[in-house]
C-alpha cells in the first residue's frame, strides 16, 4: 500500500526561511525551517495524512508499533533509514558520527552513568551509527568534509601569515600531525585563542585568497573566537552542483555551510560536535571518533540502473537513495523493503504491485514492501529511499 505522509519542519537557527516552504507549496512561516524528517524517528516521526487508513495511527511510528508486519514486512521491526529535506541558510556545527561499535559503547556508557536521554550534554542518543548521503537540490550546496593534506593547509597558513610569525604555533602543529593541531586549537589556552584570532584577522585582509580563506572570513563573522573557524582551514571545501552528492561515513569530520538538499541516513541522532554551535561540544569524545587520515572530497557518484533511474548506494549502510526522472516513458524502481517516495519537482504517478498514488511537488508517501516494484510516470522528479 501507499500511505501519504507529511511533517512539520524543525526550526533550527541555521535553517532557511523559504526553501522548504517553497518545495511544499505553502507560505513561509517567517521562522527558520531547517529540516523536514520523513520516517519513524522518535524525534519527529512522519505524520499520517489519513489516519483512518491505518487504524487511526497518527504517525508512522504509531503504525509501525501497532502493525509491524503489515507496515514493514515480517522480517523487519524498524525502518532502516531516515529521509530528510535539509535547508541551510548558514553553517551547521563541525561534527562527526561514530562507528557502530563506538555508538554501542558510548550509549551503554552514558546509560550506566545515568545521563538522561534528553540531557543537552548527552552525546549518544541511541546505539546506532549515522552514515549519511546528501544530494544537492539547489543550484549549489557548500560543505566542509574530511581532512585535506596538511601541506595544502600550510599553503593557506603561509599566505595568511605573510611572514608575521603570528601563525608559527599553528604551522608547527600542522607539521607534527592533524591530531596535534586539533588538540592545540581546542585546548582553550591564551595561545590557542590568540592563534584563532590571528587566523580570523589575517583572513579578513586576504578576502581574495583561496576558498579556504574565504570560508574562514564567513565563519569568523558568524562565530568569532570559535575554534571551528581555524579548524575549517584543515578541511576540504566543496561546492556541489544540483544533483551531485556526498557520502559522509563514520569518523568523517564535516559541516554543511549552505544550500538545499535531500539527505538519507541511518535513523540515528548521534552527533559529536567540535564547534560553530551553541550546542554541547565534547572535544575528547570527538577526538576519539575522528578519522585523521587526509582524504579526497567524498563525492558519491550514482549508478545508472535504468533509463531515468540513478542509484546512490554506499556500501555497508543498509540503505539506498534512488533518483527518478519520470518524464517520457517513465521509470521502474525495484524496492528492497519498506520505502519512502518524495517528489521534488512536477508530478509523479506511482504504481506498485497492488496500489497507486499520485504525488505532486513536495509530497511524499510511505510504501509497504509488498508493492515490490514501482512504475513511475509523469513529468516530475522523485527520490526513493529504500533498504539496500
Amino acid at each position: 500500500m501507499f500511505l501519504a505522509i507529511t511533517n512539520t519542519p524543525r526550526d533550527y537557527a541555521w535553517g532557511s526561511t523559504t526553501a522548504i516552504a517553497e518545495l511544499l507549496g505553502r507560505r513561509p512561516s517567517g521562522r527558520p525551517e531547517a529540516e523536514l524528517w520523513l520516517g519513524a524517528h522518535p524525534g519527529s516521526p512522519s505524520v499520517v495524512v489519513a489516519p483512518a487508513v491505518v487504524g487511526g495511527a497518527d504517525t508512522l511510528a504509531d503504525w509501525f508499533a501497532a502493525e509491524p508486519a503489515r507496515a514493514l514486512g515480517r522480517d523487519r521491526d524498524e525502518l532502516p533509514f531516515l529521509l530528510k529535506l535539509l535547508a541551510a541558510d548558514g553553517p551547521l556545527s563541525i561534527q562527526a558520527h561514530p562507528t557502530p561499535e563506538q555508538a554501542r559503547e558510548g550509549f551503554e556508557r552514558e546509560n550506566a552513568a545515568g545521563v538522561p536521554l534528553d540531557a543537552p550534554e548527552r552525546n549518544y542518543k541511541d546505539a546506532s551509527a549515522k552514515p549519511e548521503i546528501i544530494v544537492a537540490l539547489s543550484d549549489t550546496f557548500d560543505a566542509l568534509c574530511g581532512f585535506r593534506e596538511p601541506s595544502e593547509t600550510l599553503v593557506d597558513v603561509d599566505l595568511l601569515d605573510g611572514g608575521s610569525g603570528r601563525l608559527d604555533r599553528l604551522r608547527g602543529h600542522l607539521r607534527d600531525s592533524l591530531r596535534a593541531t586539533l588538540a592545540f586549537l581546542f585546548e582553550g589556552t591564551d595561545e590557542s585563542a590568540d592563534t584563532i584570532a590571528a587566523v580570523s584577522e589575517l583572513a579578513a585582509a586576504h578576502r581574495s585568497g583561496s576558498p579556504g580563506i574565504a570560508t574562514v572570513v564567513d565563519l569568523a563573522e558568524r562565530y568569532p573566537g570559535d575554534p571551528g573557524v581555524a579548524l575549517s582551514l584543515l578541511l576540504n571545501r566543496v561546492t556541489l552542483r544540483r544533483g551531485e552528492a556526498l557520502f559522509l561515513p563514520a569518523g568523517n569530520v564535516h559541516a554543511y555551510l549552505g544550500g538545499f538538499g535531500v539527505e538519507l541516513m541511518s535513523p540515528s541522532d548521534n552527533v559529536l560536535r567540535g564547534g560553530l554551535t551553541p550546542k554541547h561540544v565534547d572535544v575528547p569524545e570527538l577526538m576519539e571518533v575522528l578519522d585523521f587520515d587526509p582524504l579526497p572530497v567524498p563525492r558519491l557518484e550514482p549508478v545508472e540502473v535504468a533509463r531515468g533511474v540513478e542509484r546512490f548506494a554506499p556500501a555497508g549502510t543498509g540503505f539506498a537513495l534512488v533518483r527518478v526522472d519520470a518524464a517520457g516513458q517513465g521509470a521502474v524502481v525495484e524496492i528492497g523493503g519498506p520505502s519512502i517516495v518524495l517528489v521534488t519537482d512536477g508530478e509523479v504517478h506511482v504504481k506498485g504491485q497492488d496500489g497507486t498514488i499520485r504525488l505532486g511537488r513536495g509530497e511524499s508517501a510511505f510504501v509497504t514492501p509488498d508493492e515490490v516494484r514501482l512504475a513511475m510516470t509523469g513529468g516530475g522528479t522523485a527520490y526513493v529511499a529504500t533498504p539496500a
